[in-house]
C-alpha cells in the first residue's frame, strides 16, 4: 500500500472525525479510504452510463416520440436498478 499526504482545512477535519466516530469507524484513514473508493465506483458508473449513450442512435423503424420517450425510460429505470442508482 503507497501513502499519500493530503492538507485539509479544519472544517473539513471537523466533519470527518465527527462522522468517523458517529459511525464507528476505527481511524480517520479508514474513512477516507471508503470515501475515496466510493468515489471512485460513483465515477466507474457514470463513465459506464456516458459510454452506453455512445450506442443508443437513430431508429431504422418508424416511431413516435412518445414510443421513444417511453423506450428510453424503461431502459434508464433498468440501468438505474443495475448499477444502484436512484
Amino acid at each position: 500500500m503507497e501513502a499519500i499526504c493530503v492538507k485539509l482545512d479544519k472544517g473539513i477535519m471537523k466533519e470527518i472525525n465527527e462522522i468517523a466516530k458517529e459511525f464507528h469507524y476505527t481511524t480517520r484513514t479508514d474513512f477516507i479510504r471508503e470515501a475515496i473508493r466510493s468515489k471512485i465506483e460513483e465515477l466507474q458508473k457514470k463513465r459506464a452510463l456516458k459510454n452506453l449513450e455512445k450506442y443508443f442512435g437513430a431508429s431504422k423503424v418508424k416511431t413516435t416520440d412518445e414510443d421513444l420517450e417511453r423506450i428510453r425510460e424503461e431502459v434508464g429505470n433498468e440501468y438505474k436498478k443495475k448499477f444502484g442508482l436512484k
